[in-house]
């Protein structure tokens, strides 16, 4: 049997890890990988994490299973993180999964069961686990433009022009907040345009927001996703807890289905416990109990905001830090797209060669179509990467 498999491609990013971790020179510089990093190059255990961690091992008195669909008060505290008020509670099903991938994962399946046919709309560029699952599980795919290479920002026209291509029933695929890979994000304005070719089309948008908290604030980042929420009958969110918690080997993620009334949002609520049943039975739960805690405590949550706040301010000043050397290197504003994104990751524009080049002489390792990790840099490492920029004609 095992004689009939094949080898399946590598995972870019995590060979781009492996090539880092091999190369000798000790001023190189990882901006590949999605991890955040404080000034040491260290991913911290955040404060409120550790003290939720050390209450949870005190009190708990069980390692039983918690339900298909997680603890449902886990559900409840990310349904008010994301969504605030904006649904009623009785309309919005929720299931805890492995990570935001897990989520991801969950929505397409259930996308798959509710609508075999659909064709699931994606932006170009996106995460790359998007198409990769997408094709995994046999389903239709399309893309709609998002990014100018020239500009690097969005390219609206573009994409609402591909979104008018949208057939009743498809799916589209939207980033809630700090787009990745490309770190350029549509206003709220756009957004309602956005909303209104949908909703023209009979579009059925799915949301997926990995980031909140690191773009302009954690209520200003849920804005998009409760404004597409708001304006649909039915909406899927897959949000994960692995970077605004920090919490990423706990696999930590929520997929949340929108429903039209408590009665679809019922027969909804017992397919999404039947897919976790026949993927994984019951979910992970120590890191749904950590957030649950934080979240559920006025403490802990005033702590946890008040580091990712910490976070979210430290990224801002490294790429107002890294437009303004390159603004001095090259008396040009051409890269004050950089202080204008948000979010880990900004997509420079950088050919595949130039890429290379900047690994080779330089030791800067990115991902091949540009994308940095602006967490991945520090103060002493904004002025070498700016140089190797210049340098390698980017």
């Amino acid at each position: 049997m095992l004689e009939n498999l094949t080898a399946q491609p590598a995972d870019k990013i995590l060979a781009l890890m492996a090539d880092y971790k091999a190369d000798p020179r000790h001023d190189k510089v990882d901006l590949g990988v999605g991890v955040y990093k404080d000034a040491s190059g260290n991913t911290p255990v955040m404060r409120a994490v550790k003290e939720a961690e050390r209450r949870i091992l005190a009190d708990q008195s069980t390692k039983a299973y918690t339900g298909l669909a997680g603890d449902p008060a886990f559900g409840a505290a990310m349904r008010d993180l994301v969504l605030g008020d904006t649904v009623p509670a009785e309309r919005v099903a929720a299931v805890a999964t492995p990570g935001g991938t897990g989520a991801i994962r969950q929505a397409l399946e259930l996308i798959r069961m509710a609508a075999p046919g659909a064709t699931v709309w994606l932006s170009n560029p996106t995460w790359p686990n998007h198409p990769s699952i997408i094709k995994y599980l046999g389903m239709k795919m399309a893309e709609y433009t998002y990014f100018d290479s020239v500009t690097r920002d969005v390219d609206f026209d573009g994409m609402l022009a591909d979104l008018r291509k949208v057939a009743p029933g498809d799916v589209v695929l939207l980033h809630g907040c700090c787009h990745n890979p490309t770190g350029a994000n549509l206003t709220y304005d756009q957004m309602s345009q956005v909303i209104g070719i949908m909703q023209e089309k009979q579009a059925i948008p799915f949301i997926d927001i990995a980031y909140q908290g690191f773009g302009d604030g954690l209520h200003e980042d849920a804005k998009i996703t409760r404004q597409i929420a708001r304006a649909f009958d039915n909406c899927l969110i897959a949000a994960s807890c692995s970077k605004n918690f920090g919490i990423y080997r706990e696999r930590t993620g929520v997929l949340m289905a929108v429903a039209k009334d408590a009665d679809q949002k019922a027969l909804t609520q017992q397919n999404l416990a039947f897919l976790n049943r026949q993927n994984y039975s019951f979910p992970p739960d120590h890191g749904a109990r950590v957030v649950t805690t934080i979240l559920n405590d006025p403490n802990l949550r005033a702590d946890w905001e008040a580091e990712l706040e910490e976070t979210r301010n430290g990224m801002l000043t490294l790429r107002q830090q890294l437009a303004d050397e390159l603004k001095r290197l090259t008396n040009s504003d051409r890269f004050d797209f950089i202080a204008h994104h948000r979010g880990m990751f900004s997509r420079l524009g950088a050919t595949a060669q130039q890429v290379e080049t900047m690994r080779d002489k330089h030791g800067i390792y990115m991902v091949g179509d540009s994308r940095i990790n602006v967490a991945g840099l520090n103060a002493e490492t904004v002025p070498v990467l700016a140089k190797a920029i210049v340098a390698s004609g980017v």
